[in-house]
C-alpha cells in the first residue's frame, strides 16, 4: 500500500494498485481499484459483513439497466465498473473517494452513453458508509432509455437472517438456497418455500416490499446493518415510488431511479435528440449498529429503535453539507416556496375548503399530474397543514411547476405560473385555489378518493400461500397486521373462487364497498388455466331523469392499471362500440407485486340522459383483456354526478 497524503487520528485512507481502504475508526471499507466495488466492510470486530462466498465484484456495487430506443426495456444490465480512482477529500473528519467511468464515442452502442461518477464517504464518528452517484449524458450523445439504477449490498448469509423494514414488517428471512428448492409460482420472482433451511418458514413465499429504511439484523452478536434513503430530491415517497428491497437474507438493494421501473413503460427515462442531462442520485446511508449488553432482552427491537433514531438525525441533516461535488447544492444554494392551498367545490361547500393534508410539490414543468411519470429532474414535496398552508424547503435552483393533490378530492392541481428557484430565494405564492373536476351534484359514489384501493374488500389468502408476517402481531408494535393483507400472494385467483360464474354486482344503497367491492378488477381463471375478461355491474335507482336537462357525468379514478382496457356501457351490456373505452393503459403491475396502488388515472365519462331511465339503471364496467391473471384495474373512486345545477 501507498499511504494517502494525510492520515488523521479519526479518519484515514490508504490505497494501492488494486484496492482502496477508507477507515474512520468505527467502520473500515475496502473498495476495488479502479472498479469501485465494495469488497469488504469491517465493523464491531467482524472481519467482513459482506458475502465472502461471492466474487469481490459481486458484494457491493452500483448498477443500472438500459436499452437502445424502441428495444425491450429488460434490455442491458450494467454493473458499473470505474476506470479511474480519485481522492476527493481526506482529512481527520472526512474521507471521500471517487470512481469514474467516462463514455467514449468509439464505444458506440456497446456501452450506456453516460459519464458516471460513484462517490463513497466516511465521516468522523459515524458508524456507516455514505454513497452517491452522478450521471451525465452530454449533448449530442446517442439516444437511449434508462430503466433503473440501484445500489446493492449483499450481506453475509451466515451472519444476517433477520430483516426489519418497518415497525410492522419484521421477520426471520429464508436463506438464498431456499429459493432453488422452492416451488415456482405465477411469476419468476415468487417461489413457495417447500424445503426451507428454517422449517418454520415452510409454505411461505419469498417477497419484496418498499420503504425508505431497510435492515438486516445479525442474529449472532446482535449486530445490524441498515440501508437508508433520506434525500427527498427524487420525489414523492409513495408506495412503489421510492425504493425496493429484495427479501432474501443475502441482499439489500435500494432502487434509486424515481419513479421506479415497476411502474412500467410510462416512467422509463427516455433520452432523445442528443439532449443534455445530469443528475445526482443519493446520498444513501448504510448504517451499522450493535448491542454490546448481553442482558438486553430484545436485541432486534433495540437495534431497530436505534436505527430509527439515526434516521431522524440524518433527515434533520438534509441537505447534507459534506458532499464535495459542485453538482450537489448545499443549504444556502437552495430555495423555498410557501403558500396556502384551498379547494373550491360548490357542491360540497359555498366557502373555500382548506386543503388539509394536501400533497404539494415542485417538479419539472408539465401538465397536471405529470410529476408521477417524471424522473429526469428533481422533485420536492411536503404535506400541507390543516389550514392548507405549506412550505417546500431546500429546492435546487431551476425552473419548476407547483403541483398538488388533495385527499378526498379527485384530480391534480398545477399552479399556472412556472417558478424559478435561485439560491437563497423565498417565494410566497399566496393563496391558491384548486377546482377539482365537477359538473353536478353527487348521485352516488363508491370508495374514497385517496389514490388507493385499500378501502375495498381484500380477501384472505389461500391457506397454502399465507405469509405469516402479515397476519400475526408484530414484536415491535404488538398489533395485528391484517391491514397489510393485500401483501399476500395469489389474491387475484380468490376472485374466481368468490365469483365462479357470474361477475361482481354492486347495488348502490344496499352494498358496502368495504365488503362487496373486490379490491382489484381482475380476470377470471378457467378450468383449463386460461383467463377471461370480467364484467362488473353497478345497479342504481334514478328519479325524474328526463326532467333534469343536461347530461350526467361518471368519474372513474383508478389507483392502478396493468395492460387493461376498460369499457363503460349503460343499460345495455352488449352495445358496440361502448359508451367509453380507455384503450390499453398501464404497466405498473400492482396486482402481481402485491401493491394497493400504482400510477393514478382519472377518466371523465359523459353520460347522455337519454341512456338512463327512471327506476333501475345499470352501468357495466368491463375489463376487456383476459389473457393473464395480472391484467386488471384497481379502482380508487367512482362517482356519478347529475346534470349541472344553478
Amino acid at each position: 500500500f501507498v499511504e494517502g497524503i494525510v492520515e488523521g487520528l479519526q479518519s484515514f485512507l490508504i490505497y494501492g494498485v488494486f484496492m482502496v481502504v477508507i477507515d474512520n475508526g468505527l467502520v473500515q471499507v475496502t473498495l476495488s481499484n479502479p472498479r469501485g466495488s465494495v469488497t469488504r466492510i469491517q465493523y464491531n470486530n467482524a472481519d467482513n459483513l459482506l458475502e465472502t462466498h461471492n466474487a469481490e465484484e459481486n458484494r457491493g456495487y452500483w448498477d443500472l439497466d438500459w436499452s437502445k430506443p424502441e428495444q425491450d426495456h429488460n434490455g442491458i444490465h450494467d454493473r458499473i465498473s470505474g476506470t479511474n480512482f480519485t481522492v476527493i477529500m481526506e482529512d481527520p473528519d472526512q474521507v471521500e473517494v471517487s470512481f469514474v467511468r467516462n463514455w467514449d464515442p468509439s464505444f458506440g452502442n456497446k456501452s450506456v452513453p453516460l459519464n458516471i461518477d460513484i462517490r463513497f464517504v466516511l465521516l468522523h464518528g459515524i458508524p456507516g458508509l455514505y454513497s452517491y452517484a452522478i450521471y451525465e449524458h452530454l449533448e449530442g450523445w446517442p439516444d437511449f432509455d434508462l430503466t433503473q439504477t440501484r445500489i446493492v449490498f449483499k450481506l453475509s448469509k451466515d451472519k444476517f437472517h433477520y430483516m426489519a423494514i418497518s415497525d410492522d414488517k419484521q421477520r426471520i428471512m429464508p436463506m438464498p438456497e431456499d429459493r432453488d428448492t422452492g416451488q415456482p409460482l405465477a411469476y419468476k420472482e415468487a417461489v413457495r418455500l417447500t424445503k426451507p433451511t428454517n422449517k418454520d418458514l415452510k409454505g411461505e413465499r419469498r417477497w419484496m416490499t418498499n420503504t425508505n429504511i431497510h435492515a438486516k439484523i445479525k442474529i449472532a452478536n446482535s449486530m445490524g446493518g441498515f440501508l437508508m434513503t433520506l434525500s427527498p430530491d427524487s420525489g414523492l415517497s409513495l408506495q412503489a415510488m421510492s425504493s425496493k428491497v429484495m427479501g432474501l437474507s443475502s441482499k439489500i438493494s435500494l432502487l434509486m431511479s424515481a419513479p421506479p421501473p415497476s411502474l412500467g413503460e410510462d416512467v422509463v427515462l427516455k433520452f432523445r435528440d442528443g439532449e443534455h442531462w445530469k443528475k445526482v442520485f443519493g446520498p444513501v446511508f448504510f448504517y451499522f449498529n450493535a448491542v454490546v449488553d448481553d442482558d438486553v432482552e430484545d436485541p432486534y427491537s433495540t437495534l431497530w429503535e436505534d436505527a430509527k433514531n439515526q434516521t431522524m438525525n440524518e433527515v434533520q441533516s438534509w441537505p447534507y453539507q459534506f458532499p464535495n461535488s459542485e453538482d450537489y447544492p448545499h443549504l444556502k444554494q437552495r430555495g423555498t416556496v410557501t403558500g396556502r392551498l384551498f379547494v373550491q367545490d360548490r357542491y360540497i361547500s359555498e366557502d373555500y375548503i382548506s386543503a388539509d393534508s394536501a400533497y404539494v410539490g415542485m417538479a419539472l414543468p408539465g401538465d397536471p399530474g405529470s410529476w408521477q411519470r417524471e424522473g429526469k429532474g428533481y422533485q420536492f414535496w411536503t404535506i400541507a397543514d390543516a389550514s392548507g398552508s405549506f412550505s417546500i424547503n431546500n429546492i435546487r435552483k431551476g425552473n419548476y411547476s407547483l403541483y398538488a393533490y388533495v385527499p378526498s378530492f379527485i384530480g391534480d392541481y398545477r399552479y399556472d405560473v412556472h417558478i424559478t428557484i435561485t439560491p437563497g430565494c423565498v417565494i410566497d405564492v399566496g393563496d391558491i385555489v384548486y377546482k377539482p373536476p365537477r359538473n353536478g351534484p353527487t348521485f352516488w359514489e363508491i370508495g374514497i378518493a385517496d389514490r388507493s384501493s385499500a378501502e375495498f374488500y381484500i380477501p384472505d389468502p389461500a391457506p397454502k400461500y399465507i405469509n405469516k408476517l402479515f397476519i400475526q402481531p408484530n414484536r415491535v408494535c404488538m398489533r395485528s397486521t391484517s391491514i397489510l393483507k393485500f401483501r399476500q400472494y395469489g389474491l387475484w385467483d380468490r376472485y374466481t373462487e368468490l365469483y365462479p360464474e357470474g361477475d361482481l354486482v354492486y347495488v348502490i344503497d344496499a352494498n358496502d364497498y368495504s365488503n362487496d367491492w373486490f379490491y382489484a378488477h381482475v380476470t377470471r381463471k378457467n378450468g383449463d388455466n386460461t383467463y377471461e375478461a370480467t364484467k362488473w355491474q353497478v345497479l342504481f335507482e334514478l328519479d325524474n331523469v328526463h326532467s333534469n336537462r343536461g347530461n350526467y357525468t361518471l368519474r372513474l379514478a383508478l389507483a392502478s392499471a396493468t395492460f387493461a382496457d376498460l369499457h363503460v356501457r349503460v343499460n345495455d351490456p352488449e352495445i358496440d362500440p361502448p359508451l367509453f373505452q380507455t384503450g390499453l393503459i398501464g404497466r405498473d403491475n400492482a396486482i402481481a407485486r402485491h401493491g394497493i396502488h400504482g400510477l393514478y388515472w382519472l377518466f371523465n365519462v359523459n353520460v347522455p340522459s337519454n341512456l338512463l331511465q327512471n327506476g333501475l339503471n345499470t352501468i357495466y364496467l368491463t375489463q376487456s383483456r383476459g389473457s393473464s391473471p395480472f391484467e386488471g384495474i384497481m379502482y380508487d373512486y367512482i362517482r356519478l354526478e347529475g346534470p349541472p345545477q344553478n
